[in-house]
């Protein structure tokens, strides 16, 4: 297998340069409008008449949504197209996301966020599995980290342009902008630019693509063979990988959707302040994906990084909390490394769950976690927004129960044998 330098000489950054830009563009917008709705909680809890939980609940509808699609979805990128699968699905999640902003009832906001969640399902395991078709094994847990950075690039973006808009209009309105980006940006692109394999891609030089398909071909003749996706129902590594995602979500979305309010609990400032603030995490995340996935990369240890990001991020969102009024510098810094330890831990966590199943079933099977774990999405916002409710608005019962299933997920991520040197599900599993 050809080294990991190879990426560093001039004819083999193309894919570094163009592909991974262009999937992080395209889930940026899409992370923007599932998570907007966290700053326009307060405006449909006045518009729409509801307390927290519900709130949270409409938050949270869109994982149950996002469940349906993972599988086929990414079933269709491995044997159908990732391109065409992901262009379709973006025209039809901006939709979804301009009628948010038309909803006329609760129930009317339940039905299209859910509906968003299905339209947005399955393009996270399409482009796992695109970026596994690009990259391989020995460079595969920092692009995923790369990739992934999208998140706190969107949440950066996200944050200040939320709390500007709605500086000046209301929570539709929001939705409605920030929803007609999938159609002016997101779509143009991905049709222009994506490809599904290196032979399909004119921007690609032959050195590289002899590379990254001799590479591919060579991992591919060292996996075991698969009999179907039987194979991946019955390994207790992917369900452990399911258990380890789900907990991680719950964290990660409920520190999400909950932290503007948490922030401008802290600071009492309004919502132009309370977005450039919120955008400060993300830019401490950025820096956690790309070391941890390239921290990763060098030893294998995927499940060690895994479980250092989730201890940072339970014992710094506590600190937080605890904390308070008192020392809102602090309070805010530690705010910084809980978001940083709550995304840091995605590229080792996909790349382990990459050498865990054979080629043939990988899209499905990735899938398969990515939907079930995603249901902590849900758990997460709507949990978030009951415990505050309970307390009289305290965050402090909140910020304990994230922390502990994120560390939790960190534990359990112990006992998945996942490393880069073990080899895939099908074998002792």
């Amino acid at each position: 297998m050809a080294p990991t330098h190879t990426r560093d000489k001039p004819a083999a950054r193309a894919r570094w340069l163009r592909l991974i830009p262009l999937t992080i563009l395209v889930y940026i917008i899409s992370f923007m409008d599932r998570t907007n709705i966290g700053f326009a909680f307060e405006g449909i809890e006045k518009s729409l008449h509801m307390q927290a939980a519900g709130a949270g609940l409409a938050g949270g509808i869109f994982f149950i949504g996002y469940l349906f699609l993972q599988i086929p979805g990414g079933h269709l990128a491995e044997h159908w197209s990732a391109k065409k699968f992901v262009g379709i699905m973006i025209l039809v999640w901006g939709v979804m996301a301009v009628v948010s902003g038309f909803v006329q009832s609760y129930t009317q906001l339940l039905v299209v966020r859910f509906l968003l969640g299905v339209a947005e399902g399955g393009i996270w395991p399409a482009i796992l599995v695109m970026i596994a078709h690009w990259f391989p094994a020995e460079e595969r847990a920092q692009a995923f980290g790369v990739w992934i950075i999208n998140i706190p690039i969107a949440s950066i973006i996200t944050s200040p342009l939320s709390g500007w808009i709605l500086s000046f209009a209301d929570w539709r309105t929001l939705f409605v902008i920030e929803g007609l980006f999938p159609f002016i940006i997101a779509a143009p692109l991905w049709w222009w630019l994506a490809a599904d394999h290196p032979s399909q891609a004119h921007w690609v030089s032959k050195e590289e693509r002899d590379y990254i398909e001799g590479a591919l071909a060579e991992e591919h003749r060292n996996a075991p063979a698969a009999s179907g996706y039987r194979d991946v129902f019955k390994s207790a590594t992917v369900w452990k990988l399911v258990l380890v995602y789900f907990l991680i979500q719950i964290g990660f979305y409920g520190l999400n959707l909950w932290m503007p309010t948490l922030i401008q609990t802290l600071t009492q400032r309004g919502f132009t302040a309370v977005g450039l603030i919120a955008a400060l995490p993300y830019v401490l995340a950025g820096f956690g994906l790309w070391f941890n996935g390239w921290l990763a990369d060098k030893s294998g240890r995927y499940a060690l990084h895994v479980f250092l990001a989730m201890l940072v991020a339970a014992i710094s969102l506590v600190g937080s909390v605890l904390l308070g009024h008192g020392h809102i510098g602090f309070s805010i810094a530690l705010i910084c490394l809980a978001m940083g330890g709550a995304l840091a831990y995605d590229g080792p966590f996909w790349a382990a769950s990459s050498t865990t199943m054979p080629a043939a079933v990988l899209g499905g099977a990735l899938g398969l976690i990515n939907a079930l774990g995603n249901l902590g999405g849900f758990v997460g916002p709507y949990v978030g927004g009951y415990l505050q409710d309970a307390s009289g608005g305290s965050f402090i019962s909140t910020a304990g129960f994230l922390a502990a299933m994120m560390l939790l997920a960190g534990v359990v991520m112990f006992s998945v044998k996942a490393d880069r040197r073990t080899a895939p599900v099908g074998g002792n599993d």
